[in-house]
């Protein structure tokens, strides 16, 4: 078994704006243009409302039988970062446990990672019932007695199942999302709001732009020629 520091390595990856190119919850936003939601973005931004509430305020604005229709918006849409096929085939390969984990929804999260390797027991994301008249948000993951940020899917909760003193916990993002992610595991590559956020109070980080830069650089690190502390 390889390892970092004495540990195994472990990877957590955000989904929106990470392994896709955009920010899906937001495209179908400014897409669809539902009444309102900007209302609701400018209250999340604010501090007003939490990304739980956010979230399940935002797919309460659309009728259940758009189901299709969204779903379809975002499978054309979203597009895939390069280099991701090859970090998985390395991750297998080397044995790298490797988790999406992810504010976005079931329903279009599943269906886009399903060409890849990626058992579904990795794959961390809300869920989705299309029972009622309107969309509902359901959030298996939500925070526990560790974290009160009301996240909906909460990372630090998925995280923390991994003892540090086991695991050289990484983690890959790119917004505020992953922020409290960021701050209790081991390395982190970073771009955008994330990368931002990382420069400002000092933590351990790469910046990447593609996959292939993270490829690079964790196998750099595996090999003990990338310093990683």
């Amino acid at each position: 078994m390889i390892q970092i520091d004495g540990k195994q390595p472990i990877i957590f990856c955000d989904f929106d704006g990470t392994i896709t190119l955009r920010d899906n919850i937001l495209a179908l936003m400014k897409h669809f243009n539902p009444a309102g939601w900007d209302n609701l973005f400018e209250e999340l931004l604010a501090g007003r409302k939490s990304l739980k509430a956010t979230v399940g305020a935002f797919f309460a604005l659309y009728p259940s039988e758009q189901r299709a229709e969204i779903q379809a918006y975002v499978l054309e849409h979203a597009g895939i970062r390069d280099g991701f096929p090859e970090l998985l085939a390395y991750c297998k390969q080397m044995e790298i446990p490797f988790y999406v984990t992810s504010g976005g929804i079931d329903f279009f999260i599943y269906p886009i990672l399903a060409p890849f390797d990626i058992e579904k027991d990795h794959i961390y994301c809300n869920a989705s019932n299309f029972d009622g008249e309107f969309i509902e948000i359901v959030w298996p993951h939500a925070c526990d007695e560790f974290c009160h940020n009301d996240c909906g899917m909460c990372k630090t909760r998925i995280i923390r199942q991994y003892p540090t003193d086991q695991y050289y916990r990484i983690l890959i993002g790119d917004s505020l999302t992953d922020f409290e992610g960021s701050k209790i595991v081991d390395y982190v590559y970073a771009r955008s709001h994330l990368l931002d956020r990382c420069l400002e109070t000092n933590l351990l980080h790469k910046p990447y732009e593609t996959f292939y830069d993270i490829l690079a650089h964790l196998k750099a690190m595996v090999a003990g020629t990338e310093a990683h502390s």
